[in-house]
């Protein structure tokens, strides 16, 4: 059987063909040029959104979270507390997810309410994050339970 394969095969190349594909997509000659640094990558290949939505009791907090879904736990990058906290809109300025959130924000709107908010939980399923949140260097003041949006 293996000498009838090989007889078929006799006047084709032995040789497979490779393609060779950059992270892009597109074609490239060489294995090298494949797996070559990029010099033409954005900030927006390292980034990628989520929204999280924090309740606590009749109060909700719309997120927006911008991360690097190349590390792990994810290191946040930035994003806003659109409504649903007093200040709004708030900047968030860093923080991570993975098994356990945690949240950085100052605020940027006006108001006289605190200045920062740090939220910070722990994952559960279905996929949320329940924990604690506080302001102005506090992080344990109030209960939240923090889901995902699709």
């Amino acid at each position: 059987m293996t000498t009838q394969a090989r007889k078929s095969s006799k006047g084709q190349s032995s040789r497979s063909e490779h393609r060779y594909l950059n992270p892009q997509g597109a074609e490239v000659k060489t294995r090298d040029e494949a797996f070559a640094t990029q010099q033409d990558v954005t900030a927006d290949a390292v980034q990628t959104e989520a929204k999280l939505e924090l309740h606590n009791g009749s109060i909700t907090f719309a997120i927006e979270v911008k991360y690097n879904p190349n590390t792990y736990p994810h290191v946040v990058s930035g994003g806003k507390i659109t409504n649903g906290i007093s200040g709004a809109p708030w900047e968030i300025t860093g923080g991570y997810i993975g098994e356990q959130l945690r949240l950085d924000a100052k605020r940027t709107g006006q108001g006289s309410s605190a200045n920062t908010v740090t939220i910070v939980g722990e994952y559960q399923n279905p996929p949320a994050y329940r924990g604690t949140y506080g302001f102005d260097g506090a992080s344990s003041s109030f209960k939240h339970t923090t889901k995902y949006e699709c």
